[in-house]
């Protein structure tokens, strides 16, 4: 069962298989172990990042290829949910007419982008894609009437998906049983269904080619595969999972809007967590993903206590002042890199 499931991709490290079950532990688990509505944002979080950044993985590890337009694929999906919720209302057939219309789309975009710009050499292609991401963010702050602008979209769910639905009226293990209940299992196991169907692909004969055109793209031409072809077929894999990902975080938020989705922060958040995880490692999306989004939501209170506890020792409550909380995110990725170059992933499945 667990072959099948993982498609026979196993973690290959006992710290690594402990580390990936305490992860899917944990959001499982973390209604009910980590109650509170913070926590709750931040393990939804978690799931939402895991499966976007195991997309974008798809494309730079597997694929060798460098795309600045990750985001625009993530706002498309919330966008798509966005605007089908606030213009046709708040139903399950609008829900999934959002959704279908977002991944035709962006089906239409990656395919389209990928034929027209990957017959060209990387760097030229990062900076095509960052023009088009570029445009499309201009274009949803720019189209108000219908996108929201810079204020965004604020609209319904279903009401099954809704915090004030109870459905039951007893609490099981001391946690209401609500809507927003039902909402984030939704948002947990559509991720972790799309991450193992990612799985799947890239441990399947058409992801063994897209290893053989990173390692050496003229023997994989030589050999008689498209290499066209297939980068813009990952392409669109890579932005239908970007897709998915947008669509399930619209639905946890009940907000689409340029900063949650479509803006550059977030493409660089996605790059660090690929390189800190492990490239070419779907597991190191899982451990990026995770380390990053808790460090971004709590290390601000962890310097706040470290700060408080230094009083009186010279210059360190400066330092460990949580303003500074950006200055050791950056530390923390430098000492990851430094001491993990292959990611995290890669240095435990070395040992």
């Amino acid at each position: 069962m667990f072959t099948t499931l993982l498609s026979g991709d196993f973690p290959r490290s006992r710290v690594l298989a402990v580390v990936l079950v305490a992860i899917l532990a944990g959001l499982v688990l973390a209604p009910f172990v980590f109650p509170g509505t913070r926590s709750l944002n931040v393990a939804a979080k978690v799931a939402v990042f895991v499966l976007l950044v195991a997309s974008y993985d798809l494309l730079l590890g597997y694929t060798g290829i460098v795309s600045f337009a990750h985001t625009m694929f993530f706002g498309i999906g919330g966008y798509g949910v966005g605007i089908a919720m606030a213009k046709l209302g708040a139903g399950w057939g609008n829900l999934a007419l959002g959704s279908a219309l977002a991944l035709a789309l962006s089906a239409a975009l990656a395919t389209a982008i990928g034929l027209l710009s990957l017959r060209v050499r990387a760097i030229f292609f990062a900076m095509i894609t960052l023009a088009v991401a570029s445009f499309f963010q201009i274009l949803a702050s720019q189209l108000s009437g219908f996108t929201g602008g810079e204020d965004g979209i604020t609209y319904k769910l279903p009401e099954l998906l809704l915090p004030g639905t109870k459905l039951v009226e007893t609490p099981f293990l001391g946690v209401e049983l609500s809507g927003r209940l039902a909402n984030y299992y939704l948002v947990v196991f559509a991720a972790l269904a799309c991450f193992l169907a990612l799985l799947r692909v890239v441990n399947s004969p058409f992801g063994r080619v897209l290893l053989s055109i990173r390692e050496n793209e003229f023997r994989s031409e030589a050999l008689g595969y498209r290499t066209v072809t297939y980068r813009t077929a990952a392409n669109c894999i890579g932005a239908l999972g970007a897709t998915l990902a947008g669509v399930l975080y619209a639905i946890w938020l009940r907000y689409t809007g340029p900063d949650t989705t479509l803006s550059f922060n977030i493409m660089i958040d996605i790059l660090l967590m690929v390189v800190i995880g492990g490239m070419g490692t779907l597991y190191g999306a899982a451990v990026g993903a995770t380390i990053f989004v808790i460090a971004q939501n709590y290390l601000q209170d962890l310097m706040a206590l470290a700060s408080a506890a230094a009083k009186g020792v010279p210059l360190l409550p400066g330092l460990l002042h949580p303003d500074r909380w950006l200055l050791w995110l950056g530390v923390l990725f430098i000492v990851c890199v430094y001491y993990f170059p292959t990611g995290i992933v890669g240095r435990l499945r070395e040992k």
